[in-house]
Formats: C-alpha cells, structure tokens, sequence
C-alpha cells in the first residue's frame, strides 16, 4: 500500500497459506506467550510471596473485569475485521478513518466503564461467593486499581488489533516485550521489598499496559504514514463506528455472556473453599497458556480471511481453513502428551499446598484430551468473524456455554465428584463446534463483505 514504510505488514492474498498463517501467527504467538508470561508471573508471585487466599483472589476477579470491557473489546475485534478488509482492497483512506473513529469512542467510553468497575466490583464478588476470609477484600483492591488504569489495556489492545488487520504480529510481539519486562520488575519490587500484596500486582499491571499501549501509538505513527492516530484531530465517521459496533456488539455481548458463564462456573468453583478456588485459578493460567498456539492460528485466520475477502479472494478462504485446522489440531495433539503427564509439577509453580495442587491437576486432566473439539471450533469461528458473520460465533458461544456448559457442569457436581465438574468443558465444545460447522458448510459468509456493500452503495 503506498505510503508505508520499513513495516512488517504481510499481504495474505498471494501466496501459500500454510506459509503466510504460519509466518503471521510465530509472532503472534510468541507475543501471546510474553502476555501470559507476565500473567502467569503474576500468579507464581502471588501464590508463592503473598499466599494462596491472594492467587485465589486476584484470578476470581477477571471474570468480571473481562465482562465490563468486553462490549468496547467487541467494537474493536469489529474495528480489525474492517481495518483487514479495508487493508485487502488496499483502501488506506477508510483504514485511517476506522482507526480514528474507534480511538474516539475508547476516549469517551473509558470514563464510565471505570465508574462501574470501581463502584459495582465488590457486590459482583459477592454475587459469585467470593469467601469473606480476606480473599474477598483483595479482590476488590485488585480490581478496583485494575479498573482505574483500564484505558491502558484497552489502548494497547486497540493497537494490536490495528496490526493484526494490517497483517502486522511481529510489532504486537515488540509492545508485549515491553509490557512483559517492566510488568515482571514492578511484580517483583512492588511484591518484595515493598509489600503492597495485590495491590502492587495491581500496579504493576496497569503501569506496564500504558507504558506499552503509548509507545504503540507512537510507533504506530512513525511507521505507517498513512496512518494517523490523533483522535483530538480527527473526524468521528458515524458510518463507520455503526459498522464496527454491526460487527463489534455481537462479539462484546459473546464475550460478556461468556464472562457472566464463567462467573457462575468461578462460582459453582469457590463454593468449594479458597483451596479448590486457588486450584483452579492456577491450573486456568496452564490451560490458557497451553491453548496459546491455537488462539495465535485462529487469529491469524481471522485476519487471512478478512484480506482475502476484502480483496474477492473468496476461493482461497477454504484453503486457509484447512491449513489451519492441521495446524491447530496437531498443536492439541502435542500440548496434550506434553502437559497431561506433567500437571502436578505445573502446578507445584503456584502453589505447594497438596489439595491447591490436587483440583488443579483435576482440571487439567478434565479438558486437555478434548483440546482437538475446541480448535476446530476456533477456526471455523475465525473464518466467519474474518468474513463479517458475527452473530453465528456468538450464538455457538452462547449455546455451547449456557446450554451445554454450564447445566452439565452442574448436574456432575451434584451427582458425581467435584473433580469430575470440568469434564462439562468437552459438552459445550461439542455442541458449539455442531453449530459453527454447520453454518460455514452452507456457505453464507461468502456474502457478509463490507467492502463488497460499500462498493455497491457507491455504485448504486
């Protein structure tokens, strides 16, 4: 695209897909692992310098802070769809224009989603049977500073999405490296020498996602020419923030119902004691770190489709698919022989307490030999988000969770053993996969184009 300069963006319309989702998702995924490095850090550090009832506390609370940003984090995976669509049909004018209209609406919409995470954090808590043994009130001091430096986040996440729908996952990996180093020196110092407990955790957090986020809008606008963040400067297209929020709300409500599921099963969970809750938050961090490889190929998927539809390359999304369905089944294949054998040594990371350590190898040995169902899921999921079909992914979101999930996760602790609840995780997978699959076989994501819709308004 003319006026971009000593950039790492990849044009996935030419070429092999396993190469180009290949080379798109090794950064991604390296900068994924830097990100749940410092998320994991922060759990090792907690359970092993603050204690249990802290690594209790402090993963009790991102159910709900994922929640309440997930609506403005949903207009932004709508923002990168129509960044990598607006990218294929090499339109930078309207790249430059989205950009800037979602900078806008995150200045105004940060002010009050931190009111609401301040002042509603605590009876949220309590809703999910937080115990009132100390572990509750470092939640809410966790939360509360979380919320007041959530503009970082949500910054920084708007920057990666902006250059993933460029085709751009090496800069991310540079933004996460920052973040990763100084979030691990606060952890330490703030933890140790100075003992603020989870509130350092807290502050290290925050500190090192707004350091990262406006060092990425500085790179940003020093790399791509053609791109000009300054929001204080630019025009708020309403077209296009009501075609983000088209594509955007249906992911936000998707990924805030499957907050409020994860707040119920966190709740089924603590209703267990701070030992089986600590368990589970520390073998979570494995889980997702473990499941780092697929999440990178499906984001690079997304991101393959997008261009390819933006450029009328329909034919190759298929082969795209397929590519990383190989590639993402056979990742599964690996994390399960590798981890299922080892999950009581992981564990050990978080905490030495036996029965922390025993329901967390509980959940582990529940849901990695289901790994494959889950991947498949993702990739079909990817190539409809990456054509424009929002609302099939959040409808097999919503079902496989709230139908499947969650009502088996809660007949198997009431009839069977409590280790035996996270086995519910391979139902709702089952189901979700039926039903995304199903969609993409009949094909009608091949007509969910934007640009293809606003080519046709100008010409009509």
């Amino acid at each position: 695209m003319a006026g971009q300069k000593k950039t790492t963006s990849i044009d996935m319309t030419e070429g092999s897909s396993y190469k180009l989702i290949l080379s798109f998702t090794l950064p991604l995924l390296l900068g994924n692992v830097f990100q749940q490095l410092y998320n994991m850090v922060d759990s090792v550090i907690v359970g092993n310098v603050i204690g249990d009832q802290a690594l209790a506390a402090v993963g009790t609370g991102f159910p709900i802070i994922f929640m309440l940003s997930s609506l403005f984090m949903g207009v932004g995976t709508g923002a990168t769809i129509m960044i990598s669509q607006f990218y294929g049909a090499k339109d930078a004018e309207k790249v430059n224009q989205t950009i800037n209209t979602i900078y806008l609406a995150l200045l105004i919409a940060v002010i009050p989603l931190t009111l609401v995470g301040v002042f509603l954090g605590e009876p949220m808590l309590r809703m999910m049977n937080v115990p009132d043994d100390g572990t509750l009130e470092m939640a809410k001091t966790y939360m509360v500073i979380i919320f007041l430096g959530i503009i970082g986040t949500l910054g920084y996440n708007i920057n990666a999405g902006i250059l993933q729908g460029l085709g751009d996952s090496r800069t991310s990996l540079l933004f996460l490296m920052i973040a990763t180093v100084i979030n691990i020196v606060l952890d330490l110092v703030l933890t140790i020498p100075i003992k603020l407990g989870v509130a350092g955790v807290a502050l290290a957090t925050i500190v090192a996602q707004i350091f990262s986020w406006l060092f990425g809008v500085f790179y940003i606008n020093r790399h791509y020419v053609f791109l000009h963040i300054k929001p204080r400067r630019a025009e708020f297209k309403k077209d296009l923030f009501m075609q983000a929020m088209r594509f955007g709300i249906p992911s936000g409500i998707q990924q805030a119902l499957f907050s409020i599921g994860i707040m119920f099963m966190q709740s089924l969970v603590n209703s267990y004691g701070s030992n089986f809750m600590a368990g589970f938050n520390g073998a979570n961090k494995i889980d997702t770190f473990a499941f780092l490889p697929v999440q990178s190929l499906s984001n690079a998927l997304t991101t393959y489709t997008g261009q390819n539809i933006g450029a009328g390359n329909q034919h190759r999304v298929k082969e795209g698919l397929k590519s990383s369905m190989i590639l993402s089944v056979s990742c599964c294949i690996v994390m399960g022989v590798l981890l299922y054998p080892t999950s009581g040594l992981l564990m050990r990371m978080f905490s030495q307490n036996p029965e922390v350590i025993d329901a967390g190898v509980a959940y582990l040995h529940c849901v990695l030999p289901f790994y494959f169902l889950l991947a498949c899921n993702f990739m079909y999921n990817s190539v409809l988000r990456g054509a424009g079909e929002m609302v099939i992914p959040m409808i097999s979101s919503f079902i496989g969770l709230w139908l499947a999930r969650l009502p088996a996760a809660y007949l198997i602790a009431h009839f069977f053993a409590k280790e035996n609840v996270y086995y519910s995780y391979a139902v709702g997978w089952v189901l979700g996969l039926a039903i995304s699959g199903i969609y993409y076989a009949t094909g009608r994501w091949k007509n969910k184009s934007i640009v293809t819709k606003l080519q046709g308004e100008k010409t009509a």
